[in-house]
């Protein structure tokens, strides 16, 4: 297809895409509210009872992982990027075997149902878990603005609205749709949606995967040399390391930064902690996580196709003056492929996607304010299990819902991967360090979790704020300003590290020190002993 964006955006059946969208909304809803009718206490709103088996988790976990940022980001920066774009996703599954070896089992054999309970587990209770609240809220946020970004890119492409208005209505509409499946569902009806969603999401990578190698007689070779051929001036560039990240030392060092970050931040990321919380034991978290490693790597296989598929049959030229620019990759490539009907398909799909992971998200959020903060510091652990502490979570859902929505028009420019990517050097910074030094130290105590999360969160956001990622570059969220000093578009590199070293710091600065508690806490972790009679409890 050799026609302008605007030809192939009118080449789209609006109604057609919106009728499949709002199938996929009645489906999910009806589930949605026959699993409400199960959701009676706090264990049922927040982890679903403990009702799944690992497979089950296994796939929600999937789609919880699998966000727009997998979709839209990552086919989108291979697309233009080639060999540094699928860096995200080699980045992307290989923090797994981080989440899979360290934390994962004793996660859920020390906790109940959020970050807050292991650490209030071996240390005072009120400060860690309004510290763990906070760093939760934030995480959330930075992951939350990247999947209304994405749904802000898909606008254009469904109903052929260039303009902001259009773009700014889907988002609150994703935004309350959100909050509906959150106050309406619990985790037991988010957990059901994402898995259709994973299914789907799979389903419809699958089959553009296969339909773009069959357009080379199934030779990944001919893919990519013709990618390289319609890259114009820079296409070879795409099978070379260095196109993104090799330009100078700046440029390399933030690769390194944005590859630690992405490594080190699934084990720290809230809604993918909270997932461990669903299965009745440890044995079933280490199965789920086993499934969800399987399922996610063979997604990011599908990406370098449908990544290296739309360089060569859409053009890098073309992404780059779409509607999201990169974002818009994959449904250029599914609009060239099948017409208006698969791109209806694949809109639908990457709606379902960013719908049920800001839906895992915001209920992870609202469910740490609410546990942590409402029924364990303001209420010094004696809040009603349903009628106060549930309420709560479901008016901080409604509250980080708005907060979403705004957030995301404002950002609804920006590169999805690499927003989720600052999300992860969060995470990374602010929770990684405190998660393994509470399992691992015996010397750690309190103040040294308030120093690595405290510490972490701020020098990380503050990093953020005073990078060319939020000013002083093209590519900025705020293109007409300037006022950027740290070099490097992630900060990961250095907030990784000195969040550890105030972890370390405050624990050395504090005589604080619990071995009982420490060796309880191992004994739990590793066996599981009086784990259970905790979650009843």
């Amino acid at each position: 297809m050799t026609t302008h964006l605007a030809a192939a955006v009118e080449g789209s059946r609006p109604w057609l895409n919106v009728t499949i969208f709002a199938i996929f909304v009645l489906i999910t809803l009806v589930i949605v509210f026959r699993a409400s009718r199960d959701t009676r206490t706090a264990a049922d709103y927040y982890a679903a009872g403990r009702a799944f088996s690992g497979p089950q988790n296994g796939i929600a976990i999937s789609g919880d992982y699998l966000s727009a940022a997998s979709f839209l980001g990552i086919a989108g920066a291979i697309a233009l990027y080639g060999y540094d774009g699928f860096l995200y996703s080699i980045g992307f599954l290989v923090a797994w075997l981080v989440a899979l070896l360290l934390v994962a089992e004793l996660l859920r054999n020390t906790g109940k149902f959020t970050l807050g309970d292991v650490l209030a587990f071996r240390m005072r209770q009120r400060p860690v878990r309004a510290a763990a609240a906070t760093s939760t809220l934030a995480v959330s946020l930075f992951y939350l603005l990247a999947q209304m970004a994405g749904a802000g890119v898909l606008v254009s492409l469904l109903l052929g609205v260039s303009g902001d208005l259009g773009q700014n209505l889907v988002i609150a509409v994703v935004g309350a749709l959100m909050i509906v499946y959150v106050l309406v569902g619990g985790m037991k009806g988010t957990t059901w949606v994402q898995i259709v969603k994973a299914v789907l999401l799979i389903a419809a990578a699958a089959a553009m995967t296969v339909w773009v190698l069959a357009k080379y007689g199934l030779n990944l070779s001919s893919l990519l040399q013709d990618a390289v051929d319609h890259g114009g001036k820079t296409g070879a560039k795409l099978l070379e390391p260095g196109f993104k990240y090799g330009k100078n030392d700046t440029s390399k060092l933030d690769f390194l930064s944005l590859a630690l970050a992405l490594v080190l931040g699934t084990a720290g990321l809230p809604h993918v902690l909270m997932r461990f919380y669903t299965v009745p034991t440890a044995k079933e978290a280490r199965r789920s996580v086993v499934w969800a490693i399987g399922l996610i790597g063979v997604f990011y296989l599908f990406t370098l196709v449908l990544g290296y598929g739309a360089a060569a049959l859409v053009g890098p030229e073309k992404i780059a003056a779409a509607p999201g620019k990169e974002n818009a990759a994959a449904p250029l490539l599914a609009l060239e492929l099948g017409g208006p009907l698969l791109l209806g398909f694949v809109a639908a799909v990457a709606f379902a996607t960013i719908l049920a992971v800001v839906a895992g998200l915001t209920i992870t959020a609202s469910a740490s304010f609410a546990h942590d903060v409402y029924a364990n510091v303001i209420k010094r652990g004696r809040a009603d299990s349903k009628d106060g502490e549930v309420r709560v979570a479901r008016i901080t859902a409604v509250v980080i819902g708005a907060v979403a929505i705004v957030g995301g028009i404002l950002a609804k420019n920006q590169n999805v991967a690499f927003l989720v990517a600052l999300a992860f050097a969060v995470a990374a910074s602010a929770n990684l360090p405190t998660i393994l030094y509470t399992l691992f130290w015996k010397r750690f105590n309190t103040t040294g979790a308030l120093f690595s999360i405290y510490g972490g969160l701020l020098v990380t956001i503050v990093l953020i704020i005073f990078s060319p990622a939020v000013s002083g570059s093209s590519s900025a969220m705020i293109k007409s300003a300037d006022f950027h000093w740290f070099p490097l578009s992630n900060p990961g590199l250095v907030s990784i590290p000195v969040s550890f070293a105030l972890g370390w710091l405050g624990t050395m600065l504090s005589r604080e020190h619990d071995e009982r508690k420490y060796v309880e806490m191992q004994v739990r972790a590793l066996t599981g002993a009086g784990a259970e009679k905790a979650v009843r409890h």
